[in-house]
């Protein structure tokens, strides 16, 4: 017969329960749902960051001002590329070597997760730095290798011409975002239920069948999460813009978050700053809506 929890020891449990969850709960709202709002709040001044002046209310103002930002509306296109570009190719990438390792032995396969999880446990710096030195418009690898096949005659300056910079930020991000989502997705793999597979392949099913009809709704949920994570993160894109190219050639690369801080820690425009974040937020939470309803649709 179950025993039923008096409220005495109930409401002590549920203390103790708090308790624990206050140290991460302080962090959270001091470090996360604080600042939230106060981004929102003064997204609606004119504040610079100056402490001898007065933040003055301005309403819509920042926000009216950005659809006429020619600058903020290149940075807009230029993320949404990014996103558009990185997300699926990531997923599918990702998906696709984890198919054709997962099943290896334990040597082999820690040593394909190790080779592609590299980048991501690597410094951005220390990741920046090679990649700069393999598009030098002088020395650069490709170039190199390019010129040694006969595909070009002169070097061609990567980072430097408006037709190539986007280009080789968004490959620099393929590389060092596809890591965790092959890691993710051959854990899914080796926990699909491997009756049914056994069942499907005596019925008759080829593999592309039995792919979608018992892997795929299977390693659905690993799917929304790296779909969600890489989305966010291709949103996000910053650290390489700042190293690389400061969002040049002519706002070739110039992206939302490196728009953010340029506008906010360098031209003092805090609340304006602060209005491009809502933004981004929103296309973010928008976003993310739309891939948990199409895989709840799955």
């Amino acid at each position: 017969m179950r025993q039923t929890m008096s409220p005495e020891l109930r409401r002590r449990e549920t203390i103790s329960g708090y308790l624990f969850l206050l140290p991460s709960l302080v962090f959270f709202i001091g470090f996360v749902v604080i600042p939230m709002v106060m981004c929102v709040a003064t997204s609606f001044t004119d504040a610079n960051m100056n402490s001898n002046e007065v933040d003055h209310f301005v309403g819509l103002a920042n926000y009216i001002e950005l659809w006429q930002d020619p600058v903020f509306l290149k940075a807009l296109v230029n993320t949404i590329i990014i996103v558009v570009v990185s997300v699926p190719v990531v997923t599918v990438f990702s998906l696709w070597v984890a198919s054709a390792i997962h099943k290896m032995k334990e040597a082999p396969l820690s040593f394909f997760r190790v080779v592609f999880y590299l980048p991501v446990v690597t410094g951005s710096v220390a990741v920046t730095v090679v990649w700069k030195w393999m598009y030098n418009n002088y020395y650069g690898i490709f170039n190199y290798l390019l010129k040694g096949v006969g595909l070009i005659e002169k070097n061609i300056n990567w980072l430097g011409d408006p037709r190539y910079a986007l280009g080789c930020i968004i490959i620099i991000l393929l590389t060092t975002s596809v890591g965790q989502p092959i890691v993710l997705y051959v854990s899914a793999l080796s926990n699909v239920d491997q009756t049914l597979i056994e069942a499907a392949e005596v019925d008759g099913a080829t593999n592309f069948q039995t792919f979608w009809r018992i892997k795929w709704p299977q390693i659905m949920p690993t799917t929304l999460y790296i779909l969600v994570i890489t989305t966010i993160n291709s949103f996000q894109c910053f650290a390489l813009i700042q190293l690389l190219t400061s969002g040049g050639p002519n706002y070739a690369t110039e992206t939302v978050m490196y728009y953010i801080y340029y506008t906010a820690f360098k031209l003092f425009r805090f609340g304006y700053g602060n209005a491009m974040g809502v933004i981004l937020a929103i296309f973010i939470a928008v976003l993310s809506a739309v891939q948990f309803r199409l895989a709840r649709e799955k």
